[in-house]
């Protein structure tokens, strides 16, 4: 790997597949604060701010001053944490510092090539000056305008997404995904009844026996299963989910089989500047079953469906009693 290296910290736990030909682990949709990282309690705690500029194959340039001093003392570097997953696993990168010459003095560019892999999750970005323990940076000004409707290059073996952004901390972060294929996300219809889904698949190709696949989060549910239909690209895929076989389970994970035992494919919406959807896309919840002819004045469903993105920005169903 070029501009940087990875290190991943033992000891790693084995992890169920996140995948439907596995068993479902169970997910657990809350941010967890890393607890050995402490909170900073003021704003001299925090390094300076870093300005971020992301291309369009994935890459991130990182962007920062320092007093003069520091800044030519030697390996000066930009450091990126992964914060642990259950297991306790943990990795990081080291980019190198390095002077911009057309710049101020003071400042330092560091480089997260489009080749480097970073595994999913979100990742702290810290300051790294000899003798010192790291310090967490500052968000300054993000230029995503490339990644707003990103295509990815089919000749690519896997999909890298970073997206850097401000922490309720007032800290800076990457969030990464990295995938092939990928099952972008496209127009959603929500009404009585069912979910119409558009999007687009790459790395692979819809098949006349592509299906959507909704999988239930917990429980021994079997899943629902619907037919995808490819448009004139074969990239492309449309397809309608039913909301009344979702009443056996309150969460369900959408996925995408391109073809008849081909392995499913994780349907996600990553490919833009919008690192937290959940709060930022939301839909109308709506029955489950669909009213057909007269009814009572006061009858009211006893369920409500609605779409939503996870925290991990991947498609889901959410199923609510309605009392």
């Amino acid at each position: 790997m070029s501009g940087g290296t990875t290190e991943t910290v033992p000891p790693p736990a084995a992890t169920t597949a996140d995948s439907p030909l596995a068993p479902l682990a169970t997910a657990r949709e809350k941010h967890r604060h890393n607890a050995g990282e402490p909170l900073p309690s003021q704003s001299a705690q925090r390094g300076p701010a870093v300005d971020c500029t992301a291309d369009s194959a994935g890459g991130l340039t990182f962007d920062l001053r320092l007093p003069v001093a520091e800044a030519q003392g030697g390996d000066v570097g930009l450091l990126l944490r992964r914060r642990p997953a259950l297991s306790g696993e943990t990795e990081e990168i080291r980019l190198p510092l390095t002077p911009v010459q057309e710049a101020e003095p003071g400042t330092l560019r560091a480089a997260l090539p489009s080749t480097v892999r970073m595994a999913e999750g979100r990742w702290n970005v810290f300051l790294a000056l000899p003798g010192r323990p790291p310090r967490r940076l500052a968000p300054g000004v993000n230029d995503l305008r490339s990644l707003v409707d990103r295509v990815p290059q089919e000749t690519r073996s896997w999909l890298g997404v970073r997206i850097p952004y401000a922490t309720k901390h007032g800290n800076l972060s990457v969030r990464a995904w990295m995938r092939w294929p990928h099952a972008e996300a496209g127009t959603l219809q929500v009404g009585d009844g069912a979910l119409e889904l558009a999007g687009r698949l790459y790395g692979t190709e819809v098949t006349d026996t592509a299906r959507l696949e909704a999988w239930p989060r917990r429980g021994e549910v079997e899943p629902v299963v619907a037919d995808a239909l490819a448009g004139t690209d074969p990239r492309e895929f449309t397809a309608v989910l039913p909301y009344p076989p979702l009443a056996a389970n309150r969460l369900w994970d959408l996925w995408l089989r391109p073809e008849k035992g081909a392995e499913a494919v994780r349907i996600a919406r990553i490919l833009d500047d919008i690192p937290d959807k959940k709060r930022i896309f939301t839909y109308p919840a709506h029955a489950l079953e669909p009213h057909t002819g007269p009814q009572p004045a006061d009858e009211q469903p006893t369920a409500r469906a609605k779409p939503y993105y996870t925290l991990n920005n991947d498609l889901a169903v959410r199923v609510d009693r309605v009392d």
